[in-house]
């Protein structure tokens, strides 16, 4: 069920909220959390699409406020959406609409509708603010929720992420990188238990979550990690591979087509293994599991990532031209014929 509360306010839409819960009866009231999505117009159904699943693991109310990024010319205004039932996931979902200055005090608008006694979590998938932990939205949540990969420039948002971190911040940037992070966890836990030489890691020039691999695996191994970086594919993006040099032979987990890599190990048959590239109910869901600082996320971005990281270029693949030499020629000396004898000629 889908009600529409057109140039509405705050206090109209909590009690339609207690209206319809009258009529219909209880709708999940054992919710755990609030989830704020902050938003623009055109990202509201994407967003309530990723919510509605990640909710049906984590029963949460879900208020999505979405403004016009100033583009709109029409006067102060709030227009409200309540979705319940099959339009809603576990819970219900409160879509905010704010035009003009009604957009100028987020916090307001979100305050009365927040679940009492309960943590508040807040997720920008489009464009982050300058400081999620000091924005308007950010102050009230006990995470912060952003994604590098959707700002204009990736790697530029991850030094800025470095220099603004306070606990409580996250990016999907690093929730993507769970199943790589495992795989090559559970690789070095086999035998045999050589130390790792060097490490390659492949990926798109405009990949976050390839740096953000990298630095994790130089702060575990301790020692340099060579980036390849190559141009974003059709197929393909985000981390193409990595290589593991050891002194006992090579490991490397490649991903050419989709949600599926080759894992090639010394001593050992080359087999594929799924590695699927997540979705954002995949990412949403995960950091929704734990609402404590991430630690180990705050050790990666601010210890590898600072105002002299290098901007990532593209890698140079320099191929050889050889051109095929012709075999020598033999050169063979022409057999003399042996002189014929004169015949004597008859009398």
């Amino acid at each position: 069920m889908i009600v529409n509360l057109p140039n509405t306010t705050i206090s109209k839409v909590s009690k339609s909220l207690v209206h319809i819960r009258e009529q219909g009866g209880a709708v999940a009231l054992g919710r755990v959390l609030t989830l704020i999505i902050a938003t623009d117009f055109k990202g509201i159904e994407p967003a309530i699409k990723a919510a509605n699943e990640a909710s049906r693991e984590h029963p949460c109310r879900i208020l999505v406020l979405a403004d016009d990024n100033g583009g709109s010319k029409k006067a102060a205004r709030l227009d409200a959406q309540i979705r319940v039932g099959g339009d809603a996931g576990a819970s219900e979902v409160i879509v905010l609409r704010a035009y003009g200055e009604a957009s100028s005090d987020p916090q307001s608008l979100v305050t009365g509708l927040l679940l009492p006694d309960a943590p508040v979590v807040a997720w920008w998938p489009d464009a982050a603010p300058q400081k999620a932990s000091t924005s308007a939205i950010g102050r009230i949540a006990t995470r912060r929720i952003t994604d590098a990969a959707s700002q204009p420039d990736p790697h530029a948002y991850l030094r800025h992420i470095a220099k603004t971190y306070a606990p409580g911040d996250s990016d999907f940037a690093w929730t993507r990188l769970t199943l790589w992070r495992a795989q090559l966890a559970a690789i070095l836990d086999q035998p045999p238990f050589d130390p790792v030489l060097a490490v390659e890691v492949t990926g798109a020039i405009d990949s976050p979550s390839t740096d953000l691999l990298a630095a994790w695996l130089e702060l575990k191994l301790k020692l340099k990690v060579k980036m390849i970086r190559t141009a974003r594919g059709k197929a393909v993006s985000g981390i193409r591979g990595v290589k593991l040099i050891r002194k006992s032979g090579n490991i490397e987990i490649v991903r050419n087509v989709p949600d599926v890599a080759t894992l090639i190990q010394p001593t050992q048959p080359t087999r594929e293994i799924t590695l699927p590239r997540r979705s954002l109910r995949d990412c949403l869901s995960e950091d929704l599991r734990r609402l404590d600082p991430d630690d180990l996320f705050g050790k990666v971005i601010t210890k590898s990532f600072g105002p002299k990281t290098p901007k990532p270029v593209l890698s140079r693949v320099i191929v050889k031209r050889t051109t095929a030499k012709k075999p020598p020629v033999k050169k063979t000396l022409a057999k003399k014929s042996p002189a014929k004898k004169p015949v004597a000629k008859k009398k």
